[in-house]
């Protein structure tokens, strides 16, 4: 078995167990991060029946997975990274998902391919870094109404907290947006902060190291 099967089997057994001594309501979708890294690295989660892969840039993305997405109609893909607009319309055609939508002129570019089962994020810079994309979440509800008369398919909130500090803080925060706005999904956790996710009701993690080993 290779290494990342075993790594994504050891993650799945612990977000189970995790999930089973806290009562929770839902298992989450594990994206596995395969940015960097070249497809015969991650062929082998493929063969294994692992559909949720995620991506940072949308160029790497075609170069990799154009081809592979039309013999297999099953693989999800997901853009994490930061979306330029210049890049959507490659992007909303590769793409099932997309995590980073930010700002009003981003979501208009998506809005005008007109691809309905696009599904979205919209990134919220919960930690108020000037270094971070995200929505502010005092200006989440007008982006939202945006969107939405945009006709944009939005199913949930995403985060990158900041490094440093108690991630359950920020994880809190993003539940309680979810609540307060109902959304459906929380796109947040990584290889560090995961299981802490799980207890704020993430439904995608986003988990890149811990699967495929550190990036050079």
């Amino acid at each position: 078995m290779h290494e990342t099967i075993k790594n994504l089997l050891n993650i799945e057994t612990k977000v189970k167990q995790k999930v089973s001594d806290n009562n929770l309501k839902n298992i989450p979708n594990i994206i596995a991060v395969s940015k960097t890294f070249k497809i015969d690295h991650i062929s082998h989660l493929i063969k294994h029946g692992h559909m949720h892969f995620g991506e940072n840039k949308v160029q790497e993305a075609l170069e990799k997975w154009e081809e592979i997405k039309k013999k297999n109609d099953k693989i999800k893909l997901h853009l994490i990274g930061k979306l330029q607009t210049n890049k959507v319309k490659f992007a909303v055609k590769l793409f099932d998902y997309i995590h980073s939508l930010d700002n009003e002129k981003l979501a208009k570019k998506i809005a005008s391919f007109d691809n309905k089962n696009l599904k979205i994020f919209i990134q919220v810079n919960i930690g108020n870094e000037d270094q971070k994309s995200g929505i502010n979440a005092n200006d989440l509800f007008e982006f939202y109404n945006y969107c939405k008369k945009l006709e944009l398919n939005i199913i949930g909130l995403m985060c990158i907290p900041p490094l440093h500090g108690d991630t359950k803080i920020y994880f809190k925060k993003m539940l309680e947006l979810k609540k307060k706005y109902s959304f459906n999904e929380l796109s947040m956790g990584m290889s560090s902060d995961y299981l802490n996710a799980l207890d704020f009701e993430a439904s995608f993690i986003r988990i890149g190291s811990s699967i495929f080993g550190n990036r050079y």
